[in-house]
């Protein structure tokens, strides 16, 4: 382990900014994530600061000198832990820990994000990678079962509400307060009016007035509170559901292409739809029934001992059985629901396949092993919930059971003390009004005990999301991309699959305005090489510059709006073909629309539609041809003007004459622009000023058409190749009709 002398001035005079710390690191390297360390050994507040490079670990604290690790160090890691609402870090190397760092939950997250950085720069993963690190953490998702405390976690979108949620509580004990009133005043209507009256005392109609409009005015206040209450606490619940969602999906929108490669896409509709629903409904009624019976037990029980101590004590007797009831049942409750959700993920997931692959459902005849594909799905569903229901239904019951047992436990000791002269009948009386009360409220939490462990574990598969730290981190402060000229310089790049290299040692300088042709065999690292340039992935070796500047540097959007991509399907969004057109530059003008539509001579039929530019393209762009489609994702790109450009099968897929119309599109787009294309057919490149050939990851051969094939090396062997399969193709259509014109017998 190398262990870095602690440098420059200590921590408390110069460590607390993360620009202080940052101004000791080299300019070369790139920060990823930092951490504010906010509390000392003696949890006590302090300042401090945890900053990760792509090199090292730096950390400055309130007292000492910085210290920093090399993150190419042996046998370092990091620690995670939280206990009692602060967080605790530790680095630990061959020898024990290194070094420890406290923290309160309100940097929960930052550290979650720079373990995971730290982790992956330590392995050296690349992001596709991660593919099999999805499937994986899909599978630890499932084996974990979920904790009830994670539903405090939700507590961070309760604070925009803080308000709202006092005046609630207040509300809710008030209203609590109210309707426990009128038992109350049973004892004085029992003892001074009902039972005189039967010993042959007159009863006063004012006394009687009195009670009897103290119980409706009790009722009509408990009513109103209780209206106010749960009216407000649903608007606060409705809202945090709704933050949920966005927080959800904007998080899912920054998260990397490999995640969405390791996961389903109903499962993910799933969790951001039925699941955030799930959490508003225990959030809007139960969590508020179940902070109603907890206050409304406690009120009761303070009541009945202010009463008779004796009695209310015998009235807790079936207490700790109900407790360790719950105890019991809940663990598998929590488990059970968990998989519960799993399983109706995997209903989602049949439709979610099958019905935007309807065509290819149809076309091949499979309309029958889809409905057995669901009825499977879904039966296993009902398997699964049947298991869980015999649990639920012995224990709802039990506990109804155990109240009925205490209530006549009451009655009997009750009576007995009335005997002996201990207490009055309206005592008694009150005493089982409020017992009734205080059981129905304690079956009422008993049966949360469901909901919430429903909830629990959507909370879980939620934050299973927000959890996910982008294998394409944001800079911790990006360098703003002003006016991009498009050179493009690779230093000695690499990248890895897991533990396959797909790209190695790669040098490469593509100049302002130049189109390169990447060309090579399947799976010689093309794509993986234009991914990395577009930073869907990060290198996992050298460095991609961009004017001179790591691409890692800039903000991942910013860098973006100066990339044009043209894929092999280009995929349309459903709506109108302006506003597909428009995707990238939603404020643009008609005019702008239909200038990028001419340049890439998609004007002329698009007029040809019934609506024109307002035409509904369908799902998916399935009302249009594939030549089509591609016209407009070729104006797609033209509308943001990107300085650089990625052509990535382009015309493999259309016909010659359709390849025609989109190579002139093509033309006009690569004007004055730095371009990358890929294509099949290696006579679609020669236009491009150079040509590089990759073979295995790396770059064999760099030059013109002309020159690459003068050499006779990879390229020629490559368009020599394809040259004899163009010759096998054509030779066959021109045999084709001859061998079709004999009759079969003759054959």
């Amino acid at each position: 382990m190398q262990h870095h002398d602690p440098v420059g001035t200590p921590g408390g005079e110069s460590g607390s900014a993360p620009a202080a710390q940052e101004a000791r690191l080299p300019a070369s390297e790139n920060v990823l994530a930092t951490l504010a360390v906010d509390l000392d050994e003696q949890l006590r507040f302090a300042d401090g600061e945890l900053v990760l490079t792509d090199r090292r670990l730096h950390a400055t604290a309130a007292s000492g000198l910085p210290q920093e690790w090399m993150l190419t160090s042996s046998g370092l890691s990091l620690h995670l832990a939280d206990h009692a609402g602060v967080g605790t870090l530790d680095l630990h190397g061959p020898e024990g820990r290194l070094a420890r760092w406290r923290y309160t939950l309100a940097g929960q997250a930052a550290a979650l994000r720079l373990v995971k950085l730290f982790d992956q720069q330590r392995a050296g993963t690349a992001p596709a990678a991660a593919e099999g690190d999805a499937d994986e953490g899909a599978g630890t998702e499932a084996q974990a079962p979920p904790s009830t405390w994670v539903l405090l976690r939700l507590g961070r979108f309760a604070r925009p509400y803080r308000a709202q949620l006092i005046a609630g509580f207040v509300l809710t004990l008030l209203s609590t307060a109210a309707t426990l009133v009128p038992p109350y005043l049973t004892i004085p209507l029992m003892d001074d009016i009902l039972i005189p009256f039967q010993n042959g005392k007159a009863i006063d109609p004012m006394l009687v007035v009195m009670y009897l409009g103290g119980l409706l005015g009790a009722a009509l206040l408990g009513w109103g509170l209780g209206w106010a209450r749960t009216y407000l606490l649903a608007l606060v619940s409705e809202r945090m559901g709704a933050d949920l969602r966005t927080t959800t999906y904007e998080h899912l929108l920054t998260l990397p292409l490999d995640y969405f490669g390791g996961k389903r896409t109903g499962d993910l509709m799933a969790r951001i739809g039925s699941e955030t629903d799930r959490i508003n409904v225990f959030l809007s009624l139960h969590a508020l029934d179940f902070l109603t019976d907890v206050i409304m037990i406690v009120m009761t029980a303070v009541i009945l001992v202010s009463i008779n101590p004796l009695l209310a004590v015998v009235t807790l007797v079936p207490l700790p059985f109900i407790a360790w009831m719950i105890h019991v049942v809940r663990d598998r409750l929590r488990t059970g629901f968990e998989k519960i959700d799993r399983v109706w993920s995997e209903v989602t997931n049949v439709l979610a396949d099958t019905i935007p692959g309807i065509r290819v459902v149809k076309a091949f005849a499979q309309e029958k092993r889809e409905a057995d594909r669901f009825r499977e799905a879904n039966k296993y569903n009902l398997q699964v919930n049947d298991r869980l229901n015999r649990t639920w239904s012995l224990f709802t019951p039990s506990v109804s059971l155990l109240t009925e047992i205490g209530l006549l436990v009451v009655w009997g000791f009750g009576i007995w003390q009335v005997a002996r002269g201990r207490i009055t009948v309206g005592v008694l009386t009150a005493f089982i009004a409020y017992i009734g009360r205080f059981y129905t409220r304690l079956d009422s939490m008993s049966r949360i005990v469901s909901v919430t462990q429903k909830a629990a574990a959507g909370a879980k598969r939620i934050f299973d999301i927000l959890d996910h730290v982008s294998n394409v981190p944001e800079p911790a402060n990006p360098v703003r991309v002003q006016r991009v000229e498009g050179r493009i310089e690779m230093r000695d790049v690499g990248f890895r699959y897991g533990s396959r290299a797909v790209i190695r040692d790669l040098d490469l300088v593509i100049r302002p305005g130049e189109m390169i042709g990447l060309v090579g065999h399947s799976g010689s690292g093309k794509s993986t090489l234009v991914n990395l340039i577009c930073r869907f992935y990060d290198v996992t070796d050298g460095a991609i510059l961009v004017d001179g500047t790591d691409i890692r540097r800039f903000a991942v959007a910013d860098y973006r709006r100066h990339v044009g991509l043209v894929l092999q399907e280009p995929f349309l969004f459903f709506g109108t073909i302006a506003q597909n057109i428009a995707y990238g530059k939603p404020d643009a003008s008609r005019e702008e629309i239909v200038a990028a539509a001419r340049a890439a001579h998609a004007h002329d039929f698009i007029l040809r539609l019934p609506h024109g530019y307002d035409s509904l393209v369908g799902e998916r762009g399935q009302g249009l041809s594939g030549g089509e489609r591609q016209r407009i994702s070729i104006a797609r790109a033209l509308l943001i003007d990107p300085r650089i450009l990625i052509l990535d099968e382009a015309t493999s897929a259309v016909d010659t004459e359709t390849e025609k119309e989109i190579q002139k599109a093509l033309d006009n787009l690569v004007q004055g622009r730095t371009t990358i294309a890929i294509a099949h057919r290696l006579s679609t490149l020669r236009k491009a000023d150079r040509l590089v050939v990759m073979d295995r990851g790396q770059v064999v051969e760099v030059g013109p058409h002309d020159e690459l094939m003068a050499r006779q090396g990879a390229y020629w062997r490559l368009y020599q190749a394809q040259a004899r399969q163009v010759d096998e193709e054509e030779t066959l259509r021109e045999t084709a009709p001859t061998h079709a014109a004999h009759p079969a017998g003759d054959a």
